[in-house]
């Protein structure tokens, strides 16, 4: 069973910057994506940024510009940092690693708002 684990969220004011962690269990390269996604109140679950087993990085168009998906492939760690947030960046973020079977971590609650 493959497990992970975010970190890093909280209540940050419009125009700040939080970073989001992902500690999984397994070796990340074994993987076809893993990345980001995030679910408003109301709203579907959406995909922020992934990295597909390609190598390529996508990102959500609304996102583009201020958020920055790394990985550390020796410590098994997903990264998100996320510069000039916005209240609509509100969600709960979800990591995401995919093979066959899709996995997600418990979720972290970021709040953006003065």
């Amino acid at each position: 069973q493959v497990q992970l684990v975010e970190s890093g969220g909280g209540l940050v004011q419009p125009g700040g910057s939080l970073r989001l962690s992902c500690a999984v269990s397994r070796s990340i390269r074994s993987f076809y994506s893993t990345g980001w996604y995030r679910q408003a109140p109301g709203k579907q679950r959406e995909m922020v940024a992934v990295f597909r087993w390609t190598g390529t990085i996508t990102y959500a168009d609304d996102v583009k510009g201020r958020f920055t998906i790394s990985r550390d492939i020796a410590k098994n760690m997903v990264e998100l940092q996320m510069n000039t947030l916005k209240p609509e960046d509100t969600a709960v973020y979800y990591c995401n690693a995919q093979e066959e079977t899709q996995y997600w971590g418990q979720g972290t609650h970021v709040t953006v708002s003065s």
